[in-house]
């Protein structure tokens, strides 16, 4: 059980007392103080600085201080309790103190593990190495994290600690790389439609309005081709392009579009090959992938899924 630890004599909050909890103190120091800060509240109030104000201000600081900061810490910095900051920042206080909002507008953000974010970036980042065959053990055993952390993220959870976000892309950089052998992983990420690390671009995959890129043409008529090919599941974006694609030629004669579809499937049959080889050609160079992609006019992501779908045969190598 814990115990509220009680102001020391001759402090405001002991001579003031708490309503249902403790009385007022009435020793000298106590009444002293009382006195004194009775006698201060009225000469602001009369100067036109009450000794209260409104605390939108302070609220909207707080809210925006805690997206990246969690409470404990901005309790610490701020020399209270997360309970009060809490308080006002949810509306339960409608004044505060004008002491209590300067010091509540001088603190300044500082990231913490402990605060929650938006998981968006860890279930992609999860789910992606499901889908290249790791067990929730082992990525929990990478991510130095209890499986029990893991499965809620993998199944939707909208949010997370800092720290655990920071453990899972860690884990995710050292097993993104390394397919995994779990063949249950791979149907569920199969079946669920997850994407794997190739059709994610490191710099966008926290970002809740981004799509996975399974075939460097995603939301093209080219992208939706690739998926069949390449026996990717189908995203929703190839398949509304796809769509779009007929519904454009809806007035074309049956043979004349079989031919137009027959074209689409082999354009992107062919370029994709094409540019696995070129790429290999050049890395065989010592050119760096970053290099090579540049030169050949595409993301580096792009370059690395067109590798991963299109490996070097023994007799394209042995030429």
């Amino acid at each position: 059980m814990t115990t509220k630890t009680i102001p020391p004599h001759g402090t405001y909050a002991r001579a003031n007392g708490s309503r249902g909890y403790r009385a007022a103190c009435k020793c000298e120091p106590c009444v002293i103080e009382r006195r004194r800060y009775k006698k201060h509240d009225n000469a602001s109030r009369q100067l036109g600085r009450p000794g209260h104000v409104d605390a939108s201000q302070a609220r909207e600081r707080l809210l925006l201080l805690n997206q990246s900061t969690g409470w404990n810490d901005l309790a610490e910095a701020f020399g209270g309790s997360a309970a009060n900051l809490r308080d006002i920042a949810f509306g339960r206080r409608l004044k505060i103190k004008r002491t209590t909002h300067n010091k509540i507008m001088a603190l300044k953000a500082a990231p913490s593990g402990g605060q929650y974010i938006d998981a968006t970036g860890c279930i992609r980042r999860l789910r992606a190495l499901q889908a290249i065959g790791h067990t929730t053990y082992a990525i929990a055993e990478a991510a130095n994290l209890d499986r029990p952390r893991i499965v809620p993220l993998i199944d939707g959870h909208t949010c997370c600690r800092r720290t655990v976000a920071d453990r899972i892309t860690r884990a995710y950089k050292a097993l993104s790389q390394t397919p995994g052998n779990a063949a249950r992983s791979r149907n569920r990420a199969a079946r669920e439609g997850w994407a794997p690390p190739a059709a994610w671009d490191d710099d966008t995959i926290d970002d809740p309005n981004a799509h996975p890129d399974w075939t460097g043409h995603c939301g093209s008529d080219r992208g939706y081709w690739t998926h069949k090919q390449q026996q990717l599941p189908m995203c929703a974006r190839c398949e509304q392009a796809h769509t779009d694609w007929l519904a454009e030629r809806a007035d074309l004669p049956v043979q004349v579009l079989n031919q137009e579809r027959f074209k689409a499937r082999a354009a992107a049959s062919h370029r994709e090959a094409d540019l696995a080889h070129d790429a290999r050609e050049l890395l065989r160079l010592d050119v760096g992938i970053e290099q090579v992609a540049e030169r050949l006019g595409v993301t580096r992501n792009h370059l690395q899924q067109a590798l991963l779908r299109n490996p070097e045969t023994t007799e394209r190598a042995a030429a």
